[in-house]
C-alpha cells in the first residue's frame, strides 16, 4: 500500500510494517516524524539504509489502522522542508589518525594522508541508522572525495574503535569484529555500554563531529 509518492507500507508478520521509501534522507525524515509523533500502538522503529521498521502492538491497533498514521506522517513530512537540529547535542569523536589502510585510502582518493584527515574531520555526520553489530552506527555526510570501496580481502578482525570508510559511510566498530572497511583510525570513545540509557551512544540521527586527537597509542 502506498503511503504517498515514493513511498509504499508493507505488512511484516502478524506485528509490523515495513515501509520502503528512496534513500537514507527519506528514511531520517519519516523516522524523525514517526519519533515526534508516535501512532497508537507503535513499540519499535528499526531504521535502515532504505526502509523503516515499524513494530506495533497488535492488540492496541490494526495494520490498516497503522499504515493509515504512517501515510498522515510521511505525507506531512514530505511538505515540510527539513529544519536543522538545533536541540540535539554533537556527539564529537576523537580520532588518532594512524589506521593501517589511511595510505591506501590516499591512494585510491589521489588525496595526500593530511588531506584525507582535514576532509574527514570537516564533515557534519549523522546517523543514519545502526546495524552489522550492536552500537555500529553508519554515518552521513562524508566528504565524496572520500567514498573508497570496501577491501578486497576483509580482516578476520579489526580492533574496536577503529574508524572506517566504505562507499558513501563512515563508521566507528564499537568492538572487535571482522569487517571490510577501510581503516584510517582509532578512537578511545565508547559506543555501545550496556550500564547506559539507551546503550548506544550514536542513536539514529545524532549528530557526529571527528576531531583530530594527534599521534596515539
Amino acid at each position: 500500500m502506498a503511503p504517498a509518492e515514493g513511498a509504499r507500507v508493507l505488512r511484516c508478520g502478524g506485528s509490523a510494517a515495513l515501509v520502503e521509501v528512496a534513500d537514507l534522507a527519506q528514511v531520517l525524515r519519516l523516522y524523525e516524524a514517526l519519533l515526534a509523533e508516535r501512532p497508537p500502538g507503535v513499540r519499535e522503529l528499526v531504521p535502515a539504509a532504505r526502509t523503516v521498521l515499524v513494530a506495533y502492538d497488535a492488540g492496541e491497533t490494526r495494520f490498516d489502522d497503522l499504515t493509515q498514521a504512517i501515510i498522515e506522517r510521511w505525507q506531512a513530512a514530505a511538505e515540510r522542508a527539513p529544519e536543522p537540529d538545533h536541540g540535539a547535542d554533537v556527539v564529537e569523536v576523537p580520532v588518532h589518525y594512524d589506521g593501517p589502510d589511511l595510505a591506501q585510502v590516499a591512494q585510491l582518493t589521489g588525496l595526500d594522508e593530511a588531506e584525507v584527515v582535514r576532509r574527514h574531520t570537516g564533515g557534519d555526520y549523522r546517523s543514519g541508522f545502526c546495524g552489522f553489530a550492536p552500537g555500529f552506527a553508519y554515518l552521513t555526510g562524508l566528504d565524496p572525495a572520500l567514498h573508497v570501496p570496501r577491501r578486497d580481502d576483509p580482516r578476520t578482525r579489526v580492533p574496536a574503535g577503529s574508524v572506517a570508510l566504505a562507499d558513501e559511510f563512515t563508521a566507528v566498530y564499537p568492538r572487535d569484529s571482522p569487517g571490510g572497511w577501510q581503516l584510517v583510525g582509532h578512537s578511545d570513545i565508547v559506543l555501545w555500554d550496556v550500564e547506559r540509557d539507551p546503550p548506544a551512544l550514536l542513536a539514529p540521527g545524532t549528530p557526529v563531529r571527528f576531531v583530530d586527537a594527534g599521534s596515539g597509542s
